[in-house]
Order: structure tokens, then C-alpha cells, then sequence
């Protein structure tokens, strides 16, 4: 362990990263949609009105309940962008209207909101969600209304729908470069923890095949309901088990729960790391940096990424939020989302759904978090993946990225030993 936990501190090798999800469940901080023939649009009206000055799009976050603590950042994000772009002249001449709504931490809640957006209120497209329940629950409302839905959040992979755009990571683009950085700092076993839904359960099928791809012990796995506060048998499980590192993708406010608990028992960064899927600067705040200090995240965008596109961005979120606030990766995926729609109907010179898709590939925008390209495809994006550590000023440090933005590849087509995960 004294090896590993040296090496930790260095820089590794690059490598793509990401999740995985199979069925209607939960995930994100299943099956291929077109596979079904989801995709097809099934000619509902549109009801969007582009006759008048403006243009309405729907900002869709849980703004109450367990998620509320990660999604009403996200909700801020998307005001920022949709503030910049109409003080810049708006979109195809037209200022941007937000509406917006709480999806209440519920995918049945998601859903009702995501109809209510598209029929009542008639909105161009909508930017939200964040665990793959809700995403998943929202999908057929987007595929059968033909409207379009702009998902922010890193997720578990093998899905794709031309009525999504997929603004996060996908599974080559987080959780494999997260292995691949730690098999290259020596870890030789892991334990697995996360709450109880798709995305930690997809993303644990995919560690155990990459494991045994990899010689790496899988010494435990344990799920816990999401919203649970109570992690003294896990942590207790955890700390017995003598992994050289834990892959966390616990989420929302468990998180919490689970790092003061693994605190409380004496555990370090230095005794056994943590490496976390869902813990960015927000969650850093409420789990607080005391209980974080040498942990490690793998993400896409940390606030202290230094590029002029990310001073700008965290000086604006700043001086329009707050001096105190923080930035953190769904946030710039779900600002990211607002700009790359804006350069989609002006590269198509309308809001019509079907322009819009025609004219997704190879839009780019250059983000905070580096310059991103759609593919066409799979409308997922190229990303850079990170590693970060957190450190006791409570911002996230990177201690290693990929060598340029990486290809989405949310099926892994391109990992011999994730051939039977996607069912293809």
C-alpha cells in the first residue's frame, strides 16, 4: 500500500473513461434507443413559436429532494449561458425565455415536467436531468413529441438517441481512464460502493470486466439505497477489506453521509483512497474539504482548469451567483449544452428538430473544460478526461489528463473485454 499511495500522487498514462446502464433504472451524477427504433420520430406537431421576438427553451433540474444538491447548480449554469448568449444578440436574432422546473428528484416527476415543457409550453429544446432514471424516464417523452433533450451529466453509456444530446462523459471518457490511472499508480484490488440504481451498477459491471481483464481484485461491492444516510456497516465492510483503492459512485446527498462516516472511522487518503465518479466541487462543500483532503475525482472540467475560456466562465458564474460559489463538471457540461445548441440552429438557420440534428456533426464550442466536437452519430461529444485531487481549499487539483480530447465511444466497440456488456 505505502507504493501505491506514493504513486497516487504522480501523473499516469492516458486512457478513456466512463459508465455503462441496462435497463429503466437509475444513473448518472441501457440499451441502444435506435436499437428498438426509438429514434424514429413519431410526427407529433410541434407547438414551438419562432413568429415573435423570442424563443422559449425548459431548464428541467431537481430543485428539491435528494438531487437538489447537485442539479440546482446546474440550473444556474444554464441561466448563465442563456444571460451571455442574449446580452451577445440572442440566437438566429431571437432572445432566449426560460422555463423553467423541478423534477423533484423523481424520473415519474422528470417525465410529467418533460411533457408539460414540450406541449404546454412549447419550448425549442430542454436542458436537464442528472441521474440516468430520470434521463431514461424522459426519453420516450423527447422520441415520441420529435423535441429535443440536452443531458449534462457523465453517465453509464450504451445508449443513443437522436433526440438526445449527451453534453457529459460516456463510458470511454471517465470511469475507464479512472482505471487506467489507477492500474498504472499499481492498485491490485478495489472495492466497489455506490448508491442503488443504474448508473453505479452498470458502472461496477464495467470495473469487474475490466478487472478481470487486468488482474485486479474486486474485494467487496455494496449498494446502498439512494438518499441512504446510514454507511457504518459499508465503511466497516470497507475498512476491513484491505483494498488498495475504493471506486465511489455514490451520489447526491449520501455522499455526505458516506465520507463523514469513512472519516469518523479513522480512515485516509493516505490508509485507503477513494476515487469518486460523482464528487465535484459543489459535493465538496457539503461532504466539506476536511473530509476529502487527498481523496481522488474523474471528471472532464475542475474550476481550476487554467485556459482563458474557463477564467471567464468561473468569473462570470462568480460575479452573477456569488464570490463564494464554485464551478464543477455538470455545471460546464450543462453550460456547454446551451452554447452547442445555440451553434446547431445557426449552423441549420432554423430551430426546426430535424435542421438541428442534420447540422450536429462537427459543431464545436470552445468550453471551459477544453474545445468539444459533436459526432453526429451518437450525438455524444469529444472530451478530455481528468483526474483530480482534492485538496483542503476544497477546489479539485488535476493530477493527470488524457492527451487531447477523447472520441465518445459509449458502446466501448473499441474495449476487447467489454464486448458482452452492451448485448450488441
Amino acid at each position: 500500500m505505502s507504493v501505491v499511495r506514493s504513486r497516487l500522487a504522480t501523473r499516469a498514462i492516458a486512457a478513456p473513461a466512463a459508465l455503462v446502464a441496462v435497463g429503466l433504472v437509475l444513473s448518472a451524477c441501457g440499451s441502444r434507443a435506435g436499437d428498438e427504433g426509438s429514434t424514429a420520430a413519431s410526427g407529433a406537431a410541434s407547438c414551438v413559436d419562432t413568429s415573435g421576438d423570442t424563443v422559449k427553451v425548459g431548464s428541467l433540474n431537481s430543485l428539491s429532494g435528494t438531487m437538489a444538491i447537485s442539479e440546482v447548480t446546474v440550473r444556474d449554469s444554464i441561466a448563465l449561458a442563456v444571460e451571455e448568449i442574449n446580452a451577445d444578440g440572442g440566437v438566429l436574432g431571437k432572445q432566449i425565455e426560460i422555463v423553467s422546473e423541478d423534477g423533484a428528484s423523481e424520473p415519474a416527476v422528470f417525465a410529467e415536467k418533460a411533457e408539460k415543457l414540450i406541449g404546454s409550453d412549447c419550448v425549442a429544446a430542454v436542458f436537464g436531468g442528472w441521474t440516468s432514471s430520470s434521463r431514461k424516464a424522459m426519453l420516450p417523452v423527447f422520441e415520441d413529441r420529435n423535441a429535443l433533450l440536452y443531458y449534462p451529466v457523465q453517465y453509464e453509456g450504451l445508449e443513443s438517441s437522436s433526440n438526445i444530446f449527451y453534453t457529459g462523459a460516456t463510458t470511454n471518457q471517465q470511469i475507464v481512464p479512472a482505471l487506467d490511472y489507477l492500474k498504472e499508480q499499481g492498485v491490485k484490488s478495489l472495492y466497489l460502493v455506490g448508491s442503488d440504481y443504474v448508473f453505479p451498477q452498470t458502472a461496477n459491471r464495467i470495473i469487474k470486466a475490466y478487472a478481470e481483464a487486468n488482474d485486479i481484485e474486486i474485494k467487496g461491492e455494496d449498494y446502498t439505497p439512494l438518499g441512504s444516510t446510514d454507511f457504518s456497516t459499508i465503511v466497516n465492510k470497507i475498512r476491513t477489506a484491505d483494498a488498495d483503492a475504493v471506486f465511489n459512485v455514490v451520489v447526491g446527498d449520501s455522499l455526505v453521509a458516506f465520507f463523514r462516516e469513512f472519516a469518523n472511522v479513522g480512515l485516509t487518503s493516505a490508509d485507503m483512497p477513494v476515487i469518486s465518479m460523482c464528487v465535484g466541487e459543489e459535493e465538496v462543500r457539503s461532504i466539506g474539504a476536511q473530509n476529502l483532503e487527498g481523496h481522488l475525482a474523474s471528471w472532464n472540467y475542475y474550476q481550476t482548469i487554467e485556459s482563458p475560456e474557463n477564467s471567464n466562465f468561473v468569473s462570470e458564474f462568480k460575479s452573477r451567483f456569488g464570490d463564494t460559489r464554485v464551478t464543477s463538471d455538470p455545471m460546464e457540461s450543462a453550460y456547454t449544452g446551451v452554447y452547442l445548441w445555440k451553434e446547431m440552429v445557426e449552423k441549420a438557420g432554423s430551430f426546426d428538430v430535424g435542421a438541428v440534428q442534420d447540422a450536429a456533426d462537427g459543431v464545436t464550442f470552445d468550453a471551459p473544460e477544453g474545445t468539444v466536437t459533436i459526432d453526429g452519430d451518437n450525438h455524444h461529444i469529444t472530451k478530455t478526461a481528468r483526474v483530480g485531487e482534492i485538496r483542503g481549499d476544497g477546489l479539485i487539483y488535476t493530477v493527470w489528463e488524457s492527451d487531447g480530447a477523447i472520441e465518445p465511444d459509449p458502446y466501448l466497440e473499441s474495449y476487447d473485454w467489454a464486448s458482452g456488456l452492451s448485448g450488441n
